[in-house]
C-alpha cells in the first residue's frame, strides 16, 4: 500500500522514489564523509558532515570535533545525537561505528 506523497498529497511513486534516492545520496554523502575521515582528510569531511541536517551527520560533525581536540564544540554535536562524547575512548572506532550504521551493519 502507497502513503500520501508529502509533494502532492497522492499516492505517488514518483516523488515517493525521488525521496527514497534523496536519502539514498544523503547515506552515500555521509559514507563517503566517514571515508575521508578515517582517511585523514578532516576538512572534505566536515564539509560534507555540516552541510547535511541528519542525526548521522551530526554524530560525524561531533566526532570530527573530537579528533580535532575542541571538545566544547563535539560536545555540541553530541547532543543533537542520541550519543555521547565519552561513548568512545577512540575515534576511529566511532567513525567505523558510525559506518556500519550507515550500511546496515548494526
Amino acid at each position: 500500500m502507497l502513503h500520501a506523497c508529502r509533494k502532492c498529497r497522492l499516492p505517488c511513486k514518483i516523488h515517493m522514489a525521488h525521496g527514497s534516492m534523496k536519502e539514498d545520496r544523503m547515506q552515500q554523502s555521509l559514507l563517503r564523509a566517514v571515508e575521508l575521515a578515517l582517511d585523514g582528510d578532516w576538512d572534505g569531511a566536515h564539509r560534507i558532515a555540516q552541510d547535511a541536517n541528519e542525526e548521522v551527520a551530526h554524530w560525524i560533525h561531533a566526532v570530527l570535533h573530537k579528533i580535532e581536540g575542541d571538545e566544547w564544540n563535539s560536545r555540541y554535536w553530541y547532543r543533537r545525537t542520541s550519543h555521547a562524547y565519552e561513548e568512545y575512548a577512540d575515534p576511529q572506532e566511532e567513525l567505523r561505528a558510525i559506518a556500519a550504521v550507515l550500511t546496515g551493519g548494526n
